[in-house]
Order: C-alpha cells, then sequence, then structure tokens
C-alpha cells in the first residue's frame, strides 16, 4: 500500500510538471507562429495634385502593410490647412506648397506660421516631390499660344481667357508670381474678365480640358492626368520651385503607421509612381 501511494504521488507530480510546461510553451509558440497585426485606418490628407499617383501607391502598399487602410482625402493645401486646424481627424498631411506646412509647424518662421500653430511631428516633415509649373492648352489650342511669353502678350492685349488657382491654392500662388514676372496686374485683368479661377488644381485642369478657357496655369502632372498638351514650363525665377513637403501631424493616434507609410513614399517603388507623372524626387 505504501508503495502504491508513493507511486501515485510521484506519477501526480510528473503530470502537474508537464502541464505546467505544456501551458508556458503556449505563447512562445503563437509568438513563433507569427500574429496579424491589428487593422489601423490611416487618413491622409493629400493636395489634389497627388490624387491618381497616391491612389495607385495605396494599392501597391497592401502587400506591405496590408493590415493598414488609407483613407484620402483631396483638395487644395489652403483647404485641407485650414480643416486640419479647425481639428479634422488626420495623420498625414502632404503639402503642394511649403507655405500651408509651414502654418502649421511650430518651428517655422513667425512671420509665416502667424498664429503659433503646432500639428506638425517634430522630426517628421520632409521635402518629398518637386513638381513643375506648366502652360496648358485645350485641344487644338485655338488661340495658337506657344509660351508664357506669348500668354503674356495676349493678356495685355485682353483677348484671351485664362484659368489660374485662387490665391489660397499653391499653384494660384505660383501663378501670381509669374503674373508680377511679367508685371501684370491680376486684379486688372480679372476686373477685364481676362481670368478665371479655381478653388483646386484639379478644377483649373478641368477648365482646360473642357475648352472653356484658352488656357491655364498648372502642374505638369496634373496636364499629364488629363491629358493636356503643355507648350511651356515655368522657370525657377519665374515662381521659385515647386516642392511638396509631407510631415506626420502630433495629433495624430497612429503616428508609428503614419511615419511608416510616409517613409515608404520615399522608396524607389513608391517613387517610380510619382515619376510616371512628371514627378521627381527632391534634389
Amino acid at each position: 500500500m505504501k508503495k502504491t501511494l508513493a507511486w501515485l504521488l510521484t506519477a501526480a507530480i510528473a503530470l502537474s510538471l508537464t502541464a505546467c510546461g505544456s501551458s508556458a510553451d503556449t505563447p512562445e509558440s503563437a509568438q513563433g507562429g507569427g500574429e496579424t497585426a491589428e487593422p489601423v485606418e490611416l487618413t491622409v490628407f493629400a493636395a489634389a495634385s497627388l490624387t491618381e499617383t497616391l491612389n495607385q501607391i495605396a494599392e501597391d502598399y497592401k502587400t506591405v502593410a496590408p493590415n493598414v487602410t488609407l483613407t484620402f482625402n483631396f483638395d487644395s493645401s489652403g483647404t485641407l490647412k485650414t480643416q486640419i486646424q479647425e481639428g479634422a481627424v488626420c495623420d498625414l498631411f502632404l503639402s503642394a506648397g511649403q507655405k500651408q506646412m509651414d502654418q502649421l509647424d511650430a518651428s517655422a518662421d513667425a512671420s509665416v506660421n502667424t498664429e503659433g500653430l503646432d500639428f506638425v511631428l517634430e522630426g517628421s516633415r520632409i521635402d518629398l516631390l518637386e513638381n513643375k509649373v506648366t502652360l496648358a492648352v485645350p485641344e487644338g489650342n485655338p488661340k495658337g499660344i506657344d509660351s508664357f511669353d506669348a500668354l503674356a502678350e495676349h493678356l495685355e492685349a485682353g483677348d484671351i481667357l485664362l484659368a489660374m488657382g485662387n490665391s489660397d491654392v499653391p499653384v494660384g500662388q505660383y501663378t501670381q508670381k509669374i503674373l508680377t514676372w511679367y508685371g501684370l496686374d491680376e486684379a486688372a485683368l480679372a476686373n477685364a474678365g481676362c481670368i478665371t479661377y479655381g478653388t483646386n488644381v484639379k478644377e483649373v485642369t478641368t477648365q482646360v480640358s473642357e475648352g472653356s478657357v484658352d488656357a491655364g496655369i498648372i502642374y505638369c502632372t496634373d496636364a499629364f492626368s488629363a491629358g493636356l498638351t503643355i507648350v511651356d514650363e515655368a522657370t525657377p525665377e519665374m515662381c521659385g520651385q515647386v516642392i511638396y513637403p509631407a510631415a506626420v501631424l502630433n495629433t495624430s493616434e497612429q503616428q508609428e503607421e503614419a511615419q511608416a507609410f510616409l517613409d515608404y513614399l520615399s522608396t524607389d517603388e513608391a517613387m517610380a509612381v510619382f515619376e510616371e507623372v512628371g514627378f521627381s524626387p527632391v534634389a
């Protein structure tokens, strides 16, 4: 009887140790098998001129981070900046102009960030892309415009209708610099019926595509996407360099994932998509 009790006690202890060992191994086995990442939805605010490229890149990114869903809000950079300032949910901001990003960046010069706004996550801001400001004409080019010089002559003569972006839109601000370069008075031209406006570059592009204007000043990427004819390209002396900054917002609840997507946008794979339509990396 004593031997039987001893054997039963030994067997019970062995079973107990085996059970403990099995439960301890379970987490390690799960880790070794690889856990599926938690689903994440990133909200990206991006300049309207990035619509086609970012939608394509989003498809490619599904293979890189299948748990990440990208939701885009495309509009003029000025409109997007206002929405962010007013509290809209946004994880990543891609602007078509430095001014709109500076207005949200606490480290920017106070002469630009006049309201002392602080939305840009420190260390995340980069100059992502460069674009070109171009002069595009509708099919058939009815006015025979072949350069910015010719455009200026027609505007002085008052026999042309030009489409340009509003003053709060980067492409509109670049256009204003071009008009100033030629010594043209924008207000006088608008009052004379020689200028019509768009709230973003896509609206300007549409006016040219529909032939409702004689010419439009848009980015080369939008002209490419719309199949429009480009007759001239503005030089840096005329309107400056067209740089697209990007940054994660410090109000984001998914800063790590937003930074990962921003990093991906700088890869050769993503940059190839941008370059297909005329963007280029910032030198």
